[in-house]
């Protein structure tokens, strides 16, 4: 779930970027573009250290 969070975050992100880059402005603000990129940073970090406690737990339940 928390994979699937940081990539719609991430894709929000990527959306306004290449929305700007094309001149069309972006629809979210300097502050809220570097909120969005932080969150979906806390997300994959969260996502990533979740991953890492459930391979831990399987492998001491292997010993």
């Amino acid at each position: 779930m928390l994979l699937t969070l940081a990539l719609l975050l991430f894709a929000v992100f990527g959306t306004n970027v290449v929305l700007g880059s094309m001149g069309m402005g972006g629809f979210l603000g300097d502050v809220s573009e570097m909120l969005i990129l932080l969150a979906a940073t806390i997300a994959f970090v969260a996502a990533i250290l979740q991953k890492e406690a459930a391979e831990k737990r399987s492998k001491e339940q292997q010993r």
